[in-house]
């Protein structure tokens, strides 16, 4: 069964990835000239937390072999990190709004949590472009090599996030970051360094 040819599951998956912006969106259309700037940190930090989910996804079906649920969150991973890029948009957006004048918004732009912000978002921007079957069918192999590119853009999240107020804010962003970073290093020593049995020599 499926409604606007969605399955019910990838309908409720957007909903409870819409349930943050039912608390932000309100703010933005109110006449609080304050609003935007206290929209800054939820709309990033939930941009970064369902870019982490997304990207988890296949370190848990290899942690996790034979499971269904990992199985599950692989085959939504493209709706969970496009709703990260959307939040991602939201933040850079009231960002731009809160800064008020082109003048404002370059002067701190060589500071590490601004630059950091603004390279990761370029990177984001083709890869959510190319989020679709079409550009996967028209990339090829291409396709694969730039969804890599996700990689160095979370590194660049993650600077961004740590480098806020003075360095100050790198406990939650390494707390959030941690399950990746663990989950990638469990896959390169699945695939790379875990001991293998010794091929048989022959006699």
């Amino acid at each position: 069964m499926t409604f606007f040819g969605y399955k019910p599951s990838t309908l409720i998956l957007w909903v409870v990835l819409c349930l943050p912006a039912l608390a932000i969106l309100p703010a933005l259309f109110g006449d609080d000239a304050k609003a935007f700037h206290r929209l800054l940190h939820p709309t990033g930090e939930w941009a970064a937390r369902f870019m982490i989910i997304g990207m988890m996804a296949s370190g848990l079906m290899l942690l996790f072999k034979g499971r269904s649920w990992p199985r599950w969150l692989v085959h939504h991973r493209r709706d969970i990190e496009l709703a990260a890029f959307a939040y991602a948009a939201l933040h850079t957006l009231v960002y731009v709004i809160d800064r008020g004048t082109l003048q404002r918004i370059l002067d701190p732009l060589w500071k590490t949590e601004i630059w950091t912000g603004w390279l990761a978002m370029l990177i984001f921007v083709p890869l959510a472009v190319t989020s679709n079957d079409a550009a996967q069918r028209w990339l090829r192999a291409g396709w694969k090599q730039m969804q890599r590119l996700a990689w160095p853009a979370a590194v660049l999240v993650l600077i961004h996030w740590a480098a806020l107020k003075n360095w100050g804010s790198w406990p939650p962003a390494a707390v959030h970051f941690a399950p990746l970073a663990a989950l990638s290093a469990y896959r390169l020593w699945y695939w790379y360094l875990r001991p293998r049995p010794a091929r048989p020599t022959a006699a």
